[in-house]
């Protein structure tokens, strides 16, 4: 009896979280248009149409499709339109044409969403799909902070600078200065990473293996914008020796002088342009000009392996995080999660004992373990929750249009 409760217990708990996952991803665009919804500013980034349909495709292919029988697709044309990279499901849209898609509108997406979900309460009450309901939740909380980070980059372009919503007055913590925020030290030694299983888990958060460490420390707080403006002001982008190569290609090559959306004294945020708070967590930067900084301040960035051991035991779900459809807003604070994810020196590579799931879900992650940066945390556009001491965020060193920032390490 016991363990027939824990059962409808965690498919209670599943078939709520999956409603309320839903639910955010549609009040996250209620303040957009459908001309908004539609927009798409570069190729990294997808209209937030294309985000709410993409996930109702991840649920109607991988759940639907393969698991309910009889149930028939919403539309048989639009896999082509709302498959991401996935090679296995076969031919689709290229990813900078997305912005393209004036049709389907808005509210036909919403009535697609309304009819998979009302499919999937077959398949919430039953455990065997676990798992998979379990990847398709936190893929589209992935998603939701993309759909965040990919209007704030189309909205940024506009030169009205719209707001996505009213500015809403935040308290910050104090401004913490270059060495003013004290140090966490680790002795080193050999310590456990990786996700060792028992909960969920992306697939590239495994096998939980050993690492010898040496003795570090991180700083306490993120390096924030006031810290950042002093960079600029001692010539940080106008000092070769501070940059890897390719980092000062890029920032001569793309006229690099500031984070992405600086200008004046300002920010453009969700709420439009504001004043910059020199308090407040640096966001928006390179995996480039994190390393310049770094190399400014006299320090490093710490390994994906350094932050891990420290966030070991840590709430992940701590922090400035996002919890409804409100602005995000990098407020500042103690602990390792929230605000912004963090670079760190490490490549995104597999680790060792590394496979990827079986099937079309195996090409989620390690496809892409070639040429990118690994970052820790959570930012103040994940949704809350979604980020553990073992999560693995990645990307290119020239990307900055996410809630990107960094923490100082250095060695003992």
């Amino acid at each position: 009896m016991a363990t027939m409760q824990r059962e409808r217990s965690a498919t209670h708990d599943l078939a709520g979280a999956y409603r309320a996952i839903r639910r955010l991803s549609e009040a996250l665009v209620a303040p957009l248009s459908e001309a908004d919804a539609t927009l798409q500013s570069m190729p990294d980034a997808s209209p937030a149409k294309w985000h709410l349909a993409h996930t109702t495709w991840f649920f109607e292919t991988f759940l639907l499709r393969d698991h309910l029988p009889g149930y028939q697709l919403f539309r048989g044309d639009w896999p082509f339109l709302f498959n991401s990279y996935y090679e296995a499901e076969g031919q689709r849209i290229a990813r900078a044409n997305r912005g393209l898609l004036s049709r389907p509108t808005l509210a036909e997406v919403f009535d697609w969403r309304a009819h998979v979900d009302a499919a999937m309460e077959r398949l919430l009450a039953d455990e065997r799909h676990q798992a998979l309901v379990l990847l398709g939740i936190a893929h589209e909380q992935q998603h939701q902070e993309l759909l965040l980070t990919d209007i704030k980059h189309a909205f940024f372009h506009n030169p009205l600078g719209p707001a996505m919503w009213p500015q809403d007055p935040v308290g910050v913590a104090p401004a913490q200065h270059l060495g003013h925020g004290g140090w966490r030290d680790h002795p080193g030694g050999i310590v456990t990473i990786g996700h060792a299983g028992g909960s969920f888990a992306f697939d590239n958060e495994g096998p939980a293996h050993r690492v010898l460490l040496e003795p570090f420390a991180l700083a306490e707080g993120l390096v924030t914008k006031g810290n950042w403006q002093d960079f600029i002001d001692d010539g940080g982008y106008r000092t070769a020796s501070l940059w890897l190569s390719d980092g000062w290609d890029w920032v001569q090559r793309a006229g690099i002088m500031a984070p992405l959306y600086w200008r004046d004294g300002q920010e453009f945020t969700h709420a439009g342009w504001q004043g910059r708070d020199p308090a407040a967590p640096v966001t928006h930067i390179s995996y480039f000009e994190a390393d310049a900084y770094a190399a400014w301040a006299g320090h490093r960035l710490p390994t994906e392996f350094e932050w891990e051991a420290l966030a070991q035991g840590q709430d992940p779900a701590g922090g400035n995080q996002l919890d409804t459809a409100a602005p995000p807003l990098p407020t500042g604070g103690a602990g390792l999660f929230g605000d912004c994810w963090q670079f760190t020196r490490s490549a995104y590579l597999p680790y060792p004992r590394y496979h990827p799931a079986a099937g079309a879900v195996g090409e989620y992650n390690g496809k892409f373990m070639a040429g990118q940066w690994v970052l820790k945390g959570a930012s103040c556009a994940t949704p809350r929750g979604h980020s553990r001491a073992t999560y693995r965020n990645f990307f290119y060193p020239r990307q900055r249009w996410q809630f990107t920032g960094l923490r100082l390490a250095k060695d003992l």
